[in-house]
């Protein structure tokens, strides 16, 4: 991806779903930074307002869901999970 939008460099909010899917499928907040930063891509997502980030984790295709808020200038990060 060459162009990333503004809301990219905001700082993270993590929701409640994101936590426990943390638990549920065996990944830690660094890791998630991680997968982050190493993000390939993003497309808007079916939910209004959201967006799926394009990234891995243990060699395998990921899927970050996230939602700017522009009002905060955060990004909240809704959940998390192996694509498969």
């Amino acid at each position: 991806m060459s162009e990333w939008p503004p809301w990219w460099e905001w700082e993270l909010e993590f929701t409640p779903h994101l936590l426990k899917r943390m638990i549920d499928r065996q990944f830690s907040e660094a890791d998630l930074r991680r997968m982050l930063d190493d993000a390939t891509g993003f497309r808007k997502n079916h939910e209004e307002g959201r967006f799926a980030v394009q990234t891995s984790h243990d060699a395998r295709p990921w899927e970050v869901i996230v939602e700017p808020l522009e009002n905060e200038q955060i990004v909240l990060v809704i959940t998390a999970y192996p694509v498969d």
